[in-house]
């Protein structure tokens, strides 16, 4: 049986040569988070009972390994935005799909274009350029994680880039011929040469682009308004055995979401981020948009706790621009009145030093409703 290698490395030449030389020989490998301390790092790796561990002191063979499947080629940790990490398991096939598909899209052309990897390897939208890059036959750069200055300095106009919209703030979208933007919700206005994605470990990467599906993904929603997905570069599985597709090979991705008039999804979020406050559904995706636009507001996440009059309570969690000015409760229920609907206004306001969020700078709701829920109510 194959064996499942997990790569210890920063984002590199050597990184690229361990993946080939471990496809090369048949095996699967699984990236490890570079960032991750001592006691995390050994968790993942009970979890993930990798073989043997490549890294730059050597290779550490490990016991208890549990093999792979044939045809099997990566073990990608989720990013946790919801929970804790599980391993998804990706095939050769599903990542030679992804690949073919996501460069058609884009148009790339191996014999003129480059792609740039900055994001973490240990997560599928920086792992997928490299895969995508190595599959398709195009030139690859890969920094050992995101530094603007370094970015900068490997962009150019043949150059496409995968960024998230906490990187793309940094560096100009001018610079390259195309920025794949993933993670978090887009800003609302992008360059022309910027395709945002929709799309999860659990997909290999991006399998929307800007609405549209990839050649070969099929988008359906549920009866309840759960979007779901099928399409040949899914997972077969996870590490721990449990098949999320149904028998139809249909992937419930947790999301809410609708196809507009112009055929194209739109994703409101999160199943269980929605707030029934009152009988009214509020999803946080559209409020935080709104509660940006105040000057006083750095950043924002709008999260909820139990209320007795209303069910829950709308709460918006602020990072002030200016600490010692932070905007009024009263000023942020009018702005989403006179552009949402006053029900949706938040009825609670925290003022914090900042919001959690995972490596790859997407929002830890759930962490951040467990902060709402442990500090004392107001009105």
């Amino acid at each position: 049986m194959p064996d499942l290698v997990a790569i210890d490395l920063p984002g590199g030449p050597q990184f690229v040569a361990a993946l080939g030389a471990a496809w090369e020989a048949g095996n699967a490998v699984a990236p490890l988070d570079q960032r991750l301390a001592p006691p995390a790092r050994r968790r993942w790796l009970d979890m993930l009972r990798p073989a043997r561990v490549v890294s730059a002191e050597g290779t550490e063979r490990r016991p208890g390994a549990r093999p792979v499947e044939e045809g099997d080629a990566l073990v990608v940790a989720t990013s946790a935005s919801t929970g804790g990490p599980k391993g998804v398991v990706l095939t050769h096939e599903a990542v030679t799909a992804s690949a073919r598909a996501t460069s058609a899209r884009l148009g790339v052309d191996p014999a003129t274009h480059r792609w740039l990897a900055c994001l973490p390897l240990s997560h599928i939208g920086g792992l997928s350029v490299v895969t995508r890059s190595l599959l398709t036959g195009t030139p690859l750069t890969v920094l050992d994680g995101f530094d603007a200055a370094h970015v900068r300095a490997a962009a150019g106009p043949d150059v496409l880039v995968s960024l998230v919209p906490a990187t793309l703030a940094r560096v100009s979208a001018a610079c390259f011929y195309k920025v794949v933007l993933g993670g978090s919700a887009p800003p609302a206005a992008l360059p022309p040469n910027v395709v945002t994605t929709y799309g999860m470990t659990e997909t290999g990467s991006g399998v929307v682009y800007d609405g549209v599906p990839l050649d070969g993904v099929e988008i359906s929603i549920s009866p309840a308004g759960e979007v779901l997905l099928r399409g040949p570069m899914l997972l077969r599985a996870y590490r721990d055995g449990t098949a999320p597709l149904d028998e139809h090979g249909w992937l419930a991705t947790g999301d809410a979401g609708f196809i507009d008039l112009a055929g194209k999804l739109q994703i409101s979020g999160r199943l269980s981020d929605l707030i029934i406050t009152g009988g009214e559904n509020v999803w946080p995706a559209a409020v935080e948009p709104i509660l940006r636009q105040h000057p006083g507001v750095a950043e924002v996440a709008v999260s909820s706790r139990p209320d007795p009059a209303w069910g829950e309570r709308v709460v918006a969690c602020v990072v002030p621009a200016c600490p010692p000015g932070p905007p009024e409760l009263a000023e942020l229920r009018a702005l989403v009145a006179q552009q949402l609907a006053a029900f949706a206004a938040p009825k609670e306001l925290l003022i914090v030093e900042s919001l959690p969020k995972t490596s790859i700078g997407k929002l830890k709701r759930q962490a951040l409703r467990e902060h709402v829920l442990r500090q004392p109510g107001s009105r």
